[in-house]
């Protein structure tokens, strides 16, 4: 899809823009701040650099969108992908903002359209790819553009030893100190050493103002589970959420096509995304996720930073993520518009393996892998959580909550066992067999199962031979696996795999500390909570109706669907059912550009009659709370017209001066005559200032 560089609907000139609120409610249609927003916002606003590490769906975006229109001059934003770019600049877009993008998507006719903009300085915002900073060109053409802030999203793809890293972000810091202007940065997952680099890298290691907001999102569900029959749990998981848009996450690109498949040919409309797919078919994947409702991708992790889709209902991983900072961004993909989202992740030993071989075989320091083994631990710790898994998961980013009931361990509380016994016994096999095996021969040991390999071995002669007889395969399999997740042992990746022992397993070993593990860890996932409806029965066939209404409106458009409402808005507009454009402009996400290009529309459909033509004057007072006043002075104007007798020549004021009256609310005379003149106020005066007075 192009991008349209330029919007027809200019920002209304009247607004306010040295109040956030005031821009906030007229142009994206909120009455209020989400939690962290508006201090971010008025940082930005004030010319202060920042750095804002901000939950995934925190509401990033709109903390440099905002302080852009309420700023002079142009705001640059460097995005990552240019699927993340099309749909911020769709959005600001039919929101009356001038945006626009440059991006190799471009046809030279769009781009001679942004450049010739950008010479006239009639651009608010601006989206480039980090690639393109490589080009000395770009300095000077946003120098003369009157650049007056800089915005990074994704700021985290500075860190060196991220596994987001873009190399043309270690150019934003020239940029910064070459312009000369203010840089805000946002990222939703930064620890401690990344937060470092990005203040280093961006900043030149001055500190900017740094807001670290809360890390929950209470409206997503988390569940684990180890994995059985791994396509078989997809399937099910998929299913129960049948018509929502979901994404499935896998560890490799074979994985995404054939779950792809089998999910397509059971009825789910689905595609596959990983880095092997050419540009152009990785781009039809991305626009088809955008904009048809019910889509699911099963993806590698390539399908990530460009996903902005608010109406993710679930994500599920068919394989452990990386660590618990990848698992806290995928996941959050879901839900972003704050309604109830699911998630599912699928854990066995193999990740594990997997996981652990991956790191000690990457070329990191030794410290860095030491340091992506604790980020894996504690993913691992909260995939074998014993009690409430948000509480686990926020406590790693430094926060401390109740426990949340919307997760699995919530609502099922785990099944314990004292595990000291089993694992002083599988430890002891471990090192009387040299730590030369892995969990399937040590496992054959402890539960006396006399295989070849095990006689060969004289391995039936140990001590420990069929000591383990009391637990079965499956309980043991679980028992190597929590012992893998509490980094009690380890694979070496230089011996195939065999199970070496690490330094925190010694005080159980020695009898000094003792163990409690999950002895329901294997579980159907199909045994999980149903999804939750987004609503009641009978607000359902309107919801569809206006889904309906809002995807032909897309379609002419050629932007994704939430772009012109996202499904909170519809929902309230279901609940509510507003049936004037007063009462419309009070839903969520209505600002002043959506009442007047879709509000008579969607009232419509919602009310069942025939769309009115409304004056724009009229229009735009609904957007600023007016409206009712507007109507009572037309009330009291006809009821006049003749004047007090009804004999007089019929007087009446156009539309443009009824709307000052009720825009600026005169409160003597004089002030009003001079808006409708001497004539209109001898006949309406006194009954116009009694109006005035109630309000």
């Amino acid at each position: 899809m192009s991008i349209a560089p330029l919007d027809p609907a200019p920002l209304d000139p009247a607004l306010d823009r040295e109040n956030p609120g005031d821009l906030l409610a007229r142009v994206f249609g909120f009455s209020h701040f989400r939690p962290g927003q508006e201090e971010i916002v008025r940082a930005v606003i004030g010319g202060q650099d920042v750095l804002a590490i901000m939950p995934t769906g925190g509401g990033k975006s709109l903390c440099y969108q905002l302080p852009a229109l309420a700023r002079d001059g142009l705001t640059v934003v460097i995005s990552p992908l240019i699927a993340l770019m099309r749909d911020q600049v769709g959005a600001m877009q039919q929101a009356g903002v001038a945006a626009a993008a440059l991006t190799s998507g471009n046809s030279p006719e769009e781009n001679e359209e942004i450049f010739s903009a950008l010479q006239d300085r009639r651009l608010k915002l601006l989206y480039i790819a980090p690639e393109r900073l490589a080009s000395s060109a770009t300095t000077g053409l946003l120098r003369r553009s009157g650049c007056g802030l800089i915005a990074v999203d994704e700021a985290h793809c500075v860190s060196q030893w991220g596994h987001d890293f873009r190399p043309d972000y270690l150019r934003i810091g020239e940029l910064r100190r070459t312009l000369g202007v203010p840089l805000a940065a946002f990222t939703a997952t930064a620890d401690a050493a990344t937060r470092s680099e990005i203040v280093d890298r961006l900043f030149d290691g001055s500190d900017p103002a740094t807001f670290l907001r809360g890390f929950d999102r209470p409206n997503i569900r988390l569940a684990f589970a180890v994995k059985d029959s791994p396509r078989k749990q997809i399937m099910a998981f998929a299913e129960a959420r049948r018509g929502q848009s979901g994404i499935v996450y896998c560890a490799t690109r074979a994985r995404t096509e054939t779950l792809a498949k089998a999910l397509a040919d059971a009825g789910h409309p689905t595609r596959a995304y990983h880095g092997g797919l050419e540009d152009w078919e990785r781009r039809k994947v991305e626009g088809l996720f955008q904009t048809e409702d019910g889509l699911i991708v099963c993806a590698t992790v390539a399908f990530g930073m460009g996903v902005d889709k608010p109406d993710v209902r679930w994500v599920a991983h068919s394989d452990l993520p990386k660590s618990i900072e990848a698992y806290y961004q995928e996941i959050g993909r879901a839900g972003r518009d704050g309604l109830p989202a699911d998630t599912l992740t699928l854990f066995g030993s193999d990740d594990i393996r997997l996981r652990r071989a991956q790191i000690d075989d990457s070329n990191a320091p030794a410290e860095r892998r030491e340091a992506d083994h604790g980020r894996l631990n504690a993913l691992l710790g909260l995939a074998e959580a014993t009690s409430c898994r948000r509480r686990m998961l926020l406590a790693y980013f430094g926060e401390i909550s109740e426990p949340c009931g919307n997760c699995d361990l919530c609502d099922s509380p785990a099944k314990l066992f004292d595990a000291t016994e089993p694992v002083r016994k599988a430890l002891s096999a471990m090192l009387r067999t040299g730590e030369s095996f892995g969990t399937n021969h040590l496992i054959d040991i402890l539960t006396g199962n006399a295989t070849d390999k095990i006689r060969q071995r004289g391995h039936d002669q140990l001590p420990t031979f069929a000591v383990g007889r009391d637990l079965k395969r499956a309980s043991w399999q679980a028992v190597f696996r929590q012992m893998m997740g509490r980094d009690l042992v380890r694979p070496d990746a230089e011996r195939y795999g065999a199970l070496r022992m690490t330094e925190a397993a010694r005080p159980i070993l020695r009898g000094e500390s003792g163990l409690t593990f999950r002895a329901d860890s294997i579980e159907s996932a199909g045994s999980r909570a149903e999804p939750r409806a987004l609503v009641s029965d009978d607000d359902a066939p309107m919801l569809s109706a206006l889904k309906a209404h809002r995807r032909a409106l897309a379609q002419a458009a050629k932007v994704p669907p939430y772009v012109i409402f996202n499904d909170r808005s519809l929902i309230e507009m279901a609940e509510k059912r507003p049936d004037t454009l007063d009462a419309f402009a009070r839903i969520t996400g209505v600002g002043a550009t959506k009442l007047d290009r879709f509000g008579a529309s969607f009232l419509a459909v919602i009310t069942g009659q025939a769309e009115t033509v409304t004056h724009p004057a009229r229009v735009r007072l609904a957007s600023r709370g007016g409206g009712s006043l507007y109507d009572r002075l037309l009330e009291t104007e006809q009821a006049l017209a003749r004047g007090a007798c009804g004999t007089l020549k019929p007087l009446s004021l156009s539309t443009a001066q009824r709307a000052r009256l009720a825009e600026q609310r005169p409160r003597d005379l004089s002030s009003l005559a001079r808006l409708i003149g001497d004539k209109a106020t001898e006949r309406f005066g006194a009954a116009f200032l009694e109006v005035l007075a109630e309000e």
